[in-house]
């Protein structure tokens, strides 16, 4: 697979996954999670190890997180042919409030040639030092 054909695939496959959340929806993102997935979220004071941990979480917001819209902006996937890093700039929408968020996720394909995500870190962008 090329790096362009690579990077079209990840990028595709998160859009998927976040356009679900718009309805609340968790299940693509979690098919998307390696089981030995980890977590950094800026909601959460510890990482989350563990992909039972994650769909935990995830469960408890499923129908709760609606969003309006997202954008993903500026895209850029890194990757060799067995991984990948993606990194992006995260707008989320919900009525007049406005999210705004650095997203960098780790893709691993696996040996059934599926891009699993293996590592999620998430922080606010430009947050308040004070």
């Amino acid at each position: 697979m090329s790096k362009q054909n690579i990077s079209e695939t990840i990028i595709a496959l998160e859009k998927a996954a976040m356009q679900a959340w718009l309805n609340g929806n968790p299940s693509p993102f979690l098919a998307l999670y390696s089981k030995d997935f980890t977590y950094f979220d800026p909601s959460l004071e510890w990482r989350l190890d563990d992909w039972n941990k994650i769909e935990e979480l995830y469960e408890s917001m499923r129908g709760k997180a609606k969003i309006d819209q997202f954008e993903m902006i500026n895209p850029v996937v890194q990757s060799t042919d067995t991984m990948a890093v993606l990194t992006y700039n995260l707008h989320i929408r919900l009525g007049d409030m406005l999210w705004k968020e650095n997203c960098t996720e780790v893709y691993r394909l696996e040996d059934n040639a599926e891009w699993k995500i293996i590592h999620c870190h998430i922080s606010p962008t430009k947050p308040s030092l004070e």
